[in-house]
């Protein structure tokens, strides 16, 4: 049984003075920011987590971002991790928790896949605030002349329901408001979500907020969250969640748990603050980017990285070998149907065909020009042969190393070879680079990361989105990165296309202005920023027993739902 330690003794830990710790019970705390004006500072190697593209499984790496920050402690070197806040809506949902699992995990875990410290909900506040302030703007008169049809900003909540995508509000007009067709995003999706992962401080948080354009006018000039007089309001909602959120592992290693944006909608990372914090504190800081290394690693470089001047020392990709397998094309898996039991017998025909995605994500690591390690996450229907193909693979496509990990089997002994491979990496000289200039316009942005990231032949611009884009350069707002929202299951935009399709066009059916979080980000394919629940929800297996304490049903039943 793991015992949790008091989240004092883990601060303590790390270097965190009482002064700078605000608790929240027993076992989890907020970092003051004044921790950040410490002047006895150190710069830690910074460590940034991708994979392979995944499949529906989870490729485990929440699993080896945890393991390893352990591992590297366990090694002898001061290190703190650095996670998203799991959403509610896939904790209920398919995908499940985001605290890792098996021996390599984050505690205490129940309220870190439900409330934590309620930074989430102060999000969802803050955005719905603005949008009942556009609302009642729009009853009281429209002094801006808000155009009806070009508000941006919708509402978000915290669930999977398919039924709010497309909503009519103020039904019949008169007290109603005004009647108008809207829709819900996840609250993961906010503008403020990334706003807040983005920001380096209050004053900073504050002056972003100011910019995020709700809507244009009737002659097409931009309406901001200071035209509406909300932002102040906003920015007083969120003035405790921009304070990172201290946790613990399994092994009391430090973990910083701030925002959750997610990697397929937004930027996928975690916060500016919660790394800078750990960079002041630490030897070494694992962060982890969302999904596979097209889409959370990407918006790391481009994105994170580009506005807070963060350069990292080593790139970690996680792969599995199943997750090739279904790569392959050989095999194909549904959710809600048990996994194909081929799949956990030995085939290196399937191994080599599924290394194409592999091979082109470890492209995707070293084209910023740092080192790349591969990990392997061991399930235990790996064999030795299919291990020694995925590491000549890897290391003929270019990684630094490759190295099999059990961190989830076995904690952090189960991570020392890849914490060896990760310390040797980080003393590599790096010659980190962007992918691309501001100065590009905003459709070569597209094409590059189209091109070189995803392995697409051509983008494919819709009437709207050429529309936004000419639109937006008018606007001045041409030199800003771009965020691309596609699927996560595939380096395309077609989630069936496994491996590394080519030759596909990548169709952008719309942009839409994200000026606050300093991005404008491109809906791709059929990508939807609301979540649905799939036939069985994992909800139906949680309960909750006498004293309160999360009560799950058998696992035999988990997997049908599953």
């Amino acid at each position: 049984m793991t015992l949790i330690k008091p989240i004092a003794a883990i601060a303590v830990k790390l270097g965190i003075p009482r002064k700078n710790l605000e608790l929240f019970g027993d076992y989890k705390a907020k970092i003051s920011l004044n921790i950040l004006k410490k002047s006895d500072s150190r710069k830690g190697k910074y460590i940034v987590v991708t994979g392979i593209t995944p499949t529906h499984l989870g490729e485990g790496k929440t699993v080896t971002t945890i393991g390893l920050s352990m591992a590297l402690n366990k090694s002898g070197k001061k290190c703190v991790a650095c996670i998203r806040q799991p959403s509610i809506g896939p904790f209920f949902g398919v995908k499940g928790g985001g605290v890792g699992g098996g021996k390599s995990l984050v505690l205490p875990e129940e309220d870190i896949n439900l409330h934590l410290t309620g930074d989430i909900h102060a999000v969802s506040q803050a955005h719905n605030l603005c949008a009942s302030f556009i609302d009642n703007h729009l009853y009281r008169g429209n002094a801006l002349n808000i155009d009806v049809e070009r508000i941006y900003w919708r509402r978000v909540v915290d669930v999977n329901d398919r039924a709010l995508r497309r909503v009519m509000i103020g039904l019949g007009g008169g007290d109603s408001g005004v009647e108008r067709q809207t829709g819900f995003d996840i609250t993961a999706a906010s503008e403020l979500m990334a706003i807040l992962a983005l920001s380096e401080s209050i004053p900073d948080l504050r002056k972003r907020i100011s910019k995020i354009i709700v809507a244009l006018t009737k002659d097409g000039k931009p309406v901001t969250c200071e035209d509406l007089k909300v932002a102040g309001s906003m920015a007083l909602l969120l003035r405790d969640a921009i304070k990172p959120n201290l946790v613990q592992t399994n092994e009391g290693t430090p973990c910083i748990i701030h925002t959750g944006p997610f990697a397929n909608i937004t930027h996928g990372n975690s916060s500016v603050i919660a790394d800078r914090v750990g960079l002041k504190l630490a030897d070494f800081v694992v962060t982890e980017s969302g999904f596979g290394a097209d889409c959370g690693l990407e918006k790391f470089v481009d994105i994170k990285c580009r506005q807070s001047g963060l350069k990292p020392d080593a790139v970690v990709l996680v792969a599995s070998i199943r997750a090739l397998k279904i790569h392959s094309g050989l095999f194909k898996m549904t959710v809600g149907k048990p996994l194909d039991r081929e799949i956990e017998r030995e085939n290196l025909k399937a191994v080599g065909l599924g290394s194409s995605n592999l091979k082109k994500q470890i492209e995707n690591s070293i084209i910023y020009g740092v080192p790349c390690v591969v990990a392997i996450n061991r399930f235990k229907t790996d064999t030795s042969r299919e291990i020694a193909s995925v590491k000549k693979i890897a290391l003929k496509a270019g990684a630094y190393s490759c190295v099999v990990s059990e961190v989830f089997t076995k904690g952090s002994r189960g991570g020392i070879d890849l914490a060896r491979a990760v310390i040797a990496a980080a003393k590599v000289k790096s010659s980190f680079k962007l992918l691309y200039p501001s100065t590009t316009s905003i459709k070569d942005k597209m094409e590059r990361i189209a091109k070189t990231i995803y392995g697409a032949k051509a983008v494919s611009f819709e009437p709207l989105a050429q529309a936004n884009a000419q639109n937006f350069e008018l606007l001045g707002l041409g030199e800003l990165p771009i965020c691309m929202a596609k699927t996560h299951l595939s380096l395309s935009h077609d989630p069936t296309l496994k491996g590394a399709p080519k030759d596909f066009v990548l169709p952008v059916r719309e942009i839409r202005p994200s000026v606050g979080a300093g991005f404008l980000y491109a809906l791709c394919g059929k990508i939807l920023t609301m979540p649905s629940l799939p036939s069985h929800p994992v909800g139906e297996c949680i309960d909750v027993d006498a004293k309160g304490r999360t009560k799950l049903c058998t696992l035999e039943k988990a997997s049908k739902l599953i």
